[in-house]
């Protein structure tokens, strides 16, 4: 059934749809048919041609963002009376379908091309330098907002699991069953933090406890929260909603 004939029960059920409807509407205002057609010999006449050209551009455009990515450049900071009050949720799941983790038992898995594979608990994440800042997160979506968030700059994390930053990715897998990745550019970014707070307070479930990535300069679905497992590789990890046609870089 189409898209167009049925009634998602969900906004989610959505965004696969229109990300690959904006890519293509991006796509065809871009570049003209017959410019890919010779960019890749492909025939305009088939959809999987289309969806494979697509696929091509989102990878190069990756590449560009990537390569136009200053390490040291940081995002906006604000003051705390621009919080947005109360900070939105957003998840692919309802707010009362959000996973209670409980954080005695909390074991954060390490794997990949780090030296210490030890399996962190919340105590020892804490015991790591903390820091905070208040950053905008900006979503696909079209809206935005302003929040306070505290932890441990991911940098000192992956040089505690003495992780390779030779690697191209840091992937990330979650108790919520999303998962996401980043470059290692980005993760080693001054401003990436591992967030175990949120405002003043221990994060409260809806925005991630009892783990989640903050990226302020990245769209916001690329800040996985509920964080189960780290893993550090040389093998293109995709992710959640990347996989379903949102551009991987997504730089904000």
């Amino acid at each position: 059934m189409s898209i167009l004939t049925r009634k998602p029960s969900k906004l989610a059920d959505l965004r696969p749809a229109l990300a690959r409807l904006e890519r293509r509407l991006f796509m065809r205002q871009a570049l003209s048919f017959g410019a890919l057609s010779m960019l890749t010999g492909c025939n305009w006449g088939e959809d999987d041609d289309i969806e494979k050209v697509l696929w091509v551009v989102s990878r190069f455009n990756d590449k560009v963002q990537a390569a136009l990515f200053d390490p040291n450049k940081l995002a906006p900071v604000y003051p705390e009376s621009a919080i947005t009050k109360p900070f939105p949720f957003n998840a692919f799941y309802g707010e009362d379908e959000t996973p209670v983790i409980d954080g005695s038992d909390y074991k954060l898995q390490v794997s990949g091309l780090v030296e210490d594979k030890t399996p962190w608990t919340l105590a020892r994440l804490r015991a790591l330098p903390q820091t905070s800042q208040v950053t905008r997160h900006i979503c696909v979506e079209g809206w935005s907002a302003i929040g306070k968030w505290g932890g441990a700059p991911f940098r000192t994390f992956l040089q505690q699991v003495g992780a390779d930053m030779r690697a191209k990715y840091v992937g990330f897998k979650c108790a919520d069953k999303y998962y996401s990745s980043i470059d290692m550019a980005t993760a080693l970014h001054p401003q990436t933090l591992l967030a175990l707070d949120y405002g003043d307070a221990e994060l409260p479930p809806k925005y991630g406890y009892p783990l989640k990535l903050r990226v302020p300069t990245k769209l916001g679905f690329k800040n996985p929260k509920l964080i189960a497992e780290i893993y550090v590789t040389n093998d293109f990890p995709g992710g959640y909603w990347e996989d379903q046609g949102y551009n991987w870089f997504s730089g904000s």
